[in-house]
């Protein structure tokens, strides 16, 4: 069997409201943000979904919280769905980390990551997902930089191209993973949290 995917990005941020690249910062829903996830939670009620997978950073485990309120499906939040860590850039300019994205899939940012670094972390967590939830609809709310390492992981999509030209957003991705997923083929680089 495989495991669907459905992918969402966090509601909008006062950070994405003001121009800020946060990161590995926290961040914050703004009203705009709010309404977006409750309109998750209203948009997605039957689907079905075995559990919905966040990253631990709080404007995802915020989106979650108000789109599902009664934590049903049952919310976990993983460390390996965080946004790049821009390093000495998080809360910088997002026109400044944005110039240098394609600098940085294999170099990392000041003392940060590299998109490549994501990527890794994305399929450690593909690989518990194939291995723990095989059969099952999921629900994964993160941040762009783990939209591109699925993207890439799933489809074949070069990083550099993901990274040249990001496709505009809209409300949900549909991945399939694989159930050989859980295999893996070589030891996966782990990245540093």
């Amino acid at each position: 069997m495989a495991v669907e995917i459905v992918y969402e990005t966090h509601a909008t941020t006062t950070d994405n409201e003001a121009g800020i690249a946060t990161g590995w910062l926290p961040g914050e829903l703004s009203e705009l943000g709010r309404r977006q996830a409750r309109e998750l939670g209203k948009r997605r009620p039957g689907d079905g979904f075995a559990a919905v997978f966040t990253s631990d950073l709080h404007r995802a485990v915020q989106t979650a919280r108000i789109a599902f309120p009664d934590g049903r499906p049952p919310i976990h939040q993983d460390i390996r769905l965080r946004e790049c860590n821009y390093g000495d850039h998080n809360g910088s300019p997002a026109s400044l980390v944005a110039a240098q994205r394609a600098q940085r899939i294999d170099n990392p940012f000041p003392r940060g990551q590299s998109y490549r670094q994501v990527a890794t972390a994305t399929d450690a967590f593909l690989h518990d997902l194939a291995t723990g939830w095989d059969g099952s609809t999921i629900l994964v709310i993160a941040h762009s930089a783990n939209r591109w390492a699925l993207e890439h992981l799933l489809t074949g999509a070069p990083l550099e191209d993901l990274l040249k030209a990001p496709s505009p957003w809209h409300p949900g991705w549909h991945y399939t993973l694989p159930a050989d997923w859980a295999v893996p083929t070589s030891e996966p680089e782990r990245s540093e949290h």
